[in-house]
């Protein structure tokens, strides 16, 4: 059976007075969030969204993880959606997402935003996500280069987001994952400082728990202008574990997640 053997940080950065990026490490499931910039409450939707997909891959135990994950969007969405509701002065909170979920044989992987995922398999780095950004429109419409990215001044406007509305549609697809590949999700504080070449050489040279702290220690030292997080797996083969994983960041603050129970009343109703 295999299952995710990882480690994270997180670090508020340079710049920022506070952590906005969620994150979770577990067996069956791991993931990014990161409260987009510039709106309300973002450690809310951060939060929230990372604790009703983790919550929902642990209930899902055996489950397909592409409908896990697709249920625990759901209900991330259902939840910062109520949680605008309870408060208006959250208006138009939203976070990015990039989750990997497994049932010990079969991987999913979902993505909203531009937060990053990678498979790292035989010494070469490979990106599995595709930001959902004007900038990467752009790129892909031929009209900007990757080399000018990072100095384009509407970079960060991201264009799907978990932000309360079931339009945000995810890029939700299947993943072959092999025992022995690692798997790395990164919030933007990373990859906007720190380049795909330079992750691959730390991953290369590094085990996950050292590579993690090469490339938060790599984000700091170019400035880090932003929230910077990042999860670190790798797929093994081995029994069963049962643990209940790690939390980073916002979302180890109970407060910052709007219902605390609506996993539980979302499998509920479809038991």
């Amino acid at each position: 059976m295999l299952r995710i053997s990882g480690t994270g940080r997180t670090h508020v950065g340079l710049i920022r007075a506070s952590n906005e990026d969620s994150a979770f490490v577990g067996p069956g499931c791991m993931l990014v969030a990161d409260g987009v910039g510039g709106g309300a409450a973002g450690e809310v939707a951060s939060a929230t969204a990372a604790y009703a997909v983790a919550a929902t891959a642990m209930a899902g135990d055996g489950d397909d993880p592409v409908r896990v994950l697709s249920r625990g969007i759901r209900i991330a969405q259902e939840q910062i959606a109520a949680g605008v509701d309870a408060d208006p002065s959250r208006g138009g909170m939203a976070t990015t997402l990039t989750a990997l979920a497994t049932d010990g044989t079969r991987f999913a992987l979902a993505h909203l935003g531009d937060s990053r995922g990678y498979v790292f398999r035989d010494h070469l780095l490979t990106r599995v996500t595709r930001d959902h950004t004007y900038v990467q429109d752009l790129v892909d419409e031929g009209r900007l280069s990757e080399t000018a990215v990072t100095e384009h001044p509407w970079r960060n406007v991201v264009l799907r987001t978990v932000n309360g509305t079931v339009s945000a549609e995810a890029d939700l697809v299947a993943l072959h994952l092999e025992a022995g590949d690692r798997v790395l999700l990164v919030s933007d504080g990373v990859t906007d400082l720190v380049g795909e070449a330079q992750i691959q050489t730390y991953l290369d040279r590094n085990g996950d728990d050292a590579a993690v702290d090469a490339l938060i220690s790599a984000a700091l030292a170019r400035g880090g202008k932003d929230n910077i997080t990042c999860v670190l797996a790798t797929i093994v083969d081995g029994p069963p574990v049962s643990a209940d994983g790690q939390l980073l960041g916002a979302v180890r603050d109970p407060a910052n997640v709007v219902d605390l129970a609506a996993v539980r009343a979302a499998s509920a109703d479809t038991a």
